[in-house]
């Protein structure tokens, strides 16, 4: 690996680990960088302080982390295997399959009876699993599709009207439902990675790290893919094969993201470009950890700004992800 990759990779690292205490210190409250330091090591600090910190603001953190490297490696999936750079789980509309999973598990509360209205273990893995057999749905009709129209532009289109589509729905659920089934899932579309609690992220972070070993797993069929699937099929690669691992991987990292922390726009689509800006590489190898760096210290940096401004997370990462999706799209257009 070259010296400038391995700086790389380092820097980031640093950068992650900065921001990572940064968000601890940050919020309605702020906190001195020493009492932090003092409430994770079991110092003498506060006992409102240590709470906040251990409590709060640790699993938020996590969280940022977490989200962010699960849909910027998911993201880079899609793109590798669809050979788009528009492609991710936002635009082909797997976060939407996951939203109306998720939708039919909030607005359709009498029918799940109190799994859906409470708040315990059963309801947290109640809204995982819709997430996950909603984000299956849409990316398997995705795959259907792709097995009869090679045009991957067409498909790209498809991706896009299935999420319209499903945003019908869901709208139509929104209508239907009573106010206060509405007022949860409106607050949950807006995207927040402090919803989320410790019993909860006992299950998120098990499902995010099944994504990333099965992504890491899919590596090699991903530098292969590289130059198309025929050539893959050449080179001895089970392309079916390859594209169910891709596909579960994608479901357990955006569809688990988006179940507990919202649609979050844009990451999955744009860091893969800045990860690929950043290492000059196209060898997965390295733009599989680079994608994943670089996406938690993006959302790291997006919670931070968000508790400052007090704006939704999801209005950040649109903010910051839209004038990299203009640039891939310009430069694209200018190469061809």
């Amino acid at each position: 690996m070259e010296s400038r990759v391995v700086l790389l990779f380092i820097v980031l690292s640093f950068v992650a680990l900065a921001l990572f205490v940064v968000d601890l210190a940050t919020g309605a409250v702020p906190i001195p960088l020493g009492d932090v330091w003092a409430a994770l090591a079991g110092g003498d600090a506060a006992p409102a302080t240590a709470k906040i910190v251990r409590d709060i603001r640790l699993v938020k953190a996590v969280v940022a982390v977490a989200a962010g490297m699960a849909l910027s490696v998911s993201g880079l999936q899609m793109q590798t295997l669809f050979r788009n750079p528009l492609a991710g789980p936002y635009v082909l509309g797997i976060s939407s399959g996951a939203s109306l999973g998720v939708a039919l598990f909030i607005l359709g509360a009498p029918l799940f009876g109190a799994a859906a209205g409470g708040g315990g273990p059963m309801a947290s893995l109640g809204m995982a699993g819709a997430a996950w057999v909603g984000s299956a749905s849409i990316l398997l009709v995705i795959a259907a599709v792709s097995r009869r129209i090679r045009d991957i532009m067409v498909i790209l289109i498809l991706g896009m009207m299935f999420s319209s589509g499903v945003g019908a729905v869901v709208q139509i659920l929104q209508y239907l439902s009573r106010e206060e089934a509405l007022k949860s899932f409106v607050i949950w579309t807006m995207g927040s990675l402090g919803d989320v609690t410790a019993g909860q992220l006992a299950l998120l972070l098990p499902a995010v790290a099944l994504g990333l070993g099965l992504s890491v797993a899919a590596v090699k069929p991903l530098n292969l893919l590289l130059l198309g699937e025929q050539y893959a099929r050449t080179m001895g690669l089970d392309v079916h094969r390859a594209r169910l691992l891709l596909f579960l991987s994608t479901i357990l990292l955006a569809g688990t993201v988006t179940a507990f922390c919202g649609p979050i726009g844009f990451v999955g689509l744009a860091v893969p470009h800045v990860a690929r800006m950043l290492f000059r590489d196209a060898d997965h190898r390295v733009l599989m950890p680079a994608s994943a760096l670089v996406g938690a210290v993006v959302l790291l940096a997006c919670d931070i700004v968000s508790k400052q401004l007090t704006l939704p997370v999801n209005t950040i990462t649109a903010l910051l992800g839209i004038p990299v999706v203009v640039w891939v799209v310009v430069r694209n257009k200018s190469i061809a």
